[in-house]
């Protein structure tokens, strides 16, 4: 096929000089225009030329906000595989406080020439970001998706855990063995994973427990192990004989904070966790949870972001992928001389 310049630059938005200094590899192109350039090529089936091959072709950015919690590991190794099997490399980039922000990463990427990105709840879960830093990335043409957090106002493909859907099973679950004050230990408001966990909770109380107004029972801290046991103390003070966490990580907290209490768990407070990490099932006890779908997820917006890579756009809209609740030891009938005082 032979390559037309014109084609380029139409598909691209910029001139044709442009296009030519960014086929030769020349200086003074911004990262986003020259980003725009290659996509355009891949868009019209064009073959890149030999040298921007060698520096660009089959890269693909992966955004995670941390490792320490290992659901994102966990989703680093699913999308990292199906790329792989899909002839692309992932260029791993992970945050730690005081580092690297998404913002310098997505531009260090930008200048690599990936060929998309991929976010996993990044900058877009928190309800409070700028939507901008997106909006560029969607004007320029990069493809991307982002997982977790949707916002409504960001114009594109989000795959998403059904967190309402979860909690709704988690309040289900302690009811059916006899609980009714039920508390929630979740991370900041601001969070777009926060609220919806925090709403799927309150119906689910309303519904299968009868409590309308369930806000004492909701703890916002950190998604760490000390937020979940410093809400775990709170919520205990509360009355609480369950507690659903955010993560499994607040949910470690959560147990550690009921035996500082002088309290067991399952015997005297339930615990449910959150994403069903890969050392849940060997907790003491072993931890009851929710859990992420999180190979699917991962296999869906590696989907999702080829087909936009080759000219077929996901639609700018959620998918939503149901969770499991997995029961295992951390959970049991509320305490006998509680139901029997009740």
């Amino acid at each position: 096929m032979t390559m037309r310049l014109a084609d380029i630059a139409a598909q691209a938005g910029v001139s044709e000089a442009t296009v030519s200094r960014v086929l030769n590899g020349r200086p003074g192109v911004a990262a986003g225009t020259r980003q725009a350039v290659l996509t355009a090529l891949d868009v019209l089936g064009y073959e890149r030329p030999a040298k921007l091959r060698q520096q660009s072709t089959g890269l693909i950015g992966m955004i995670l906000p941390e490792l320490t919690n290992p659901i994102f590991p966990a989703f680093a190794q699913v999308i990292e595989s199906a790329l792989v099997l899909s002839g692309y490399t992932a260029v791993l980039c992970t945050q730690t406080p005081g580092g690297i922000t998404e913002d310098d990463y997505t531009n260090l990427l930008l200048e690599r020439g990936v060929a998309g990105i991929i976010f996993v709840n990044g900058l877009h879960a928190d309800s409070r970001s700028d939507r901008r830093r997106y909006a560029r990335l969607i004007e320029m043409g990069l493809p991307m998706v982002l997982i977790n957090g949707y916002r409504a106002d960001i114009d594109a493909h989000f795959i998403s855990n059904d967190d309402a859907a979860a909690l709704d099973m988690a309040v289900n679950h302690l009811v059916s063995l006899g609980h009714r004050r039920i508390g929630l230990a979740v991370g900041q408001e601001r969070f777009v994973p926060t609220i919806r966990k925090t709403d799927g909770f309150g119906r689910a109380l309303a519904q299968y427990a009868g409590i309308a107004d369930p806000a004492e029972l909701v703890v916002n801290t950190l998604y760490t192990v000390e937020g979940g046991q410093s809400a775990a103390r709170q919520l205990l003070d509360r009355g609480c004989t369950a507690i659903c966490c955010g993560s499994d990580i607040m949910a470690i907290g959560a147990i550690r904070g009921v035996r500082q209490a002088g309290l067991r768990v399952p015997e005297d407070v339930s615990v449910v966790g959150f994403d069903d990490s890969p050392m849940t099932a060997y907790l003491d006890p072993p931890l009851t949870t929710l859990r992420q779908p999180v190979r699917d997820m991962g296999l869906a917006a590696v989907a999702s972001l080829l087909d936009e890579i080759r000219g077929l756009p996901a639609p700018r809209t959620e998918l939503l992928h149901r969770p499991e609740l997995v029961v295992r030891r951390s959970t049991g009938p509320m305490p006998a001389r509680l139901s029997a005082a009740g």
